[in-house]
């Protein structure tokens, strides 16, 4: 049998910011319906990479496929109707918004209207606290609350991939628990995720592949179990 063909694949990826070279050839490949993260210090250009993908960002040099096509000439809103979808850090939501409205904006692309209700059904699932919210203004809910309200307005697009960008940050531990429980069990349900985090132990726990960025750069590709063996990963970012 022929190895699974990857769901996504950076190829020598260059990003700048103005005159900040932030991405310096960074190459990956997710294989579908895997969970990948890429872990590394502050300002190592993970943040970037995920923006870079969903096209908030434009790669000045290299290529980035999805499926086979190559995405990275794309506005966000056409790499969301390929299949990609995007948490960013600090959530983003729509603060004046109600929770229901802020979900129906993940949904905004699409046309399967009786699809989009089941879907919404399947978040509240996920999150039953999103429920007992609907109405409440954005703004006004928990920074947990929030966090589950960004990954459900991402999940409303119907994603084959999600991009998570750093979605524990801030969260008491007893929530992060949860948020990861949820990420395993969105990825049960054939949703491939790339996963950005700060907590690196708990990233490497639920991935099967890890990627350790440093200044722009991938240094460390493996499986995830791997790297949490690593004694150079347990020194600089398990602190072990």
């Amino acid at each position: 049998m022929s190895d699974p063909q990857p769901i996504l694949e950076l190829s020598d990826i260059h990003t700048y910011y103005g005159n900040i070279h932030a991405l310096k050839g960074v190459s990956c490949a997710i294989l579908p319906g895997e969970i990948a993260c890429l872990i590394g210090a502050n300002g190592a250009g993970k943040s970037t990479t995920l923006m870079t993908i969903f096209g908030v960002e434009r790669a000045a040099k290299g290529e980035i496929q999805f499926k086979g096509e190559p995405i990275h000439h794309l506005r966000p809103e056409q790499v969301a109707a390929r299949g990609v979808s995007q948490s960013p850090e600090g959530r983003q939501i729509f603060p004046k918004m109600s929770t229901l409205e802020n979900l129906e904006m993940g949904a905004f692309l699409r046309k399967d209207k009786a699809e989009v209700a089941n879907d919404l059904e399947e978040v509240f699932n996920l999150f039953p606290v999103l429920k007992d919210r609907t109405n409440q203004l954005g703004g006004t809910l928990s920074g947990g609350e929030q966090q589950m309200l960004a990954i459900g307005r991402a999940l409303m697009s119907k994603p084959e991939l999600l991009l998570l960008d750093e979605p524990s940050l801030g969260l008491a531990p007893k929530l992060v628990e949860k948020i990861f429980e949820t990420i395993l069990e969105i990825n049960k349900r054939g949703v491939t995720i790339f996963l950005v985090e700060q907590n690196a132990h708990m990233a490497l726990t639920i991935s099967g592949t890890g990627y350790v960025m440093e200044t722009g750069r991938i240094v460390l590709t493996d499986k995830a179990s791997a790297l949490l063996e690593n004694e150079q990963v347990k020194k600089a970012y398990l602190g072990e």
